[in-house]
């Protein structure tokens, strides 16, 4: 079982509360992850707006949207954890930061991703 400690997560933690202050004024960025996944936003919302095509991207909470843009990231682009670690990392987090339905919306939306992933 992970710890509240690990690094990796603390450091997701950092990355999606400066993902978070960016979507209210874009500013300077001072994780190396933060700046690539501003780099790959065009894309990473196209994903987003498919796969949650219920929810406007503009009417997705903003902790919601900066978890789904950095797991999206990392599922995308990087590649470089498990699926399933990187669902469960944005699980936790929108627990602890997002709002009641968070968890369930976040695991929906990164699960119809990785299907998408898969049939790739």
């Amino acid at each position: 079982m992970k710890k509240i400690t690990d690094p990796r997560h603390l450091r997701r933690i950092a990355v999606v509360k400066e993902l978070f202050t960016y979507s209210f004024r874009p500013q300077k960025l001072h994780e190396e992850t933060t700046r690539q996944v501003v780099e790959h936003l065009n894309t990473i919302d196209e994903l987003i707006k498919k796969y949650a095509s219920q929810w406007p991207i503009d009417k997705i909470g903003k902790i919601d949207l900066a978890i789904l843009r950095l797991s999206v990231y990392e599922l995308t682009v990087t590649r470089n954890e498990p699926v399933k670690v990187v669902i469960d990392e944005a699980v936790e987090i929108a627990k602890e930061f997002g709002n009641d339905a968070s968890p369930k919306f976040i695991n929906g939306v990164l699960g119809t991703v990785v299907k998408w992933i898969q049939k790739k």
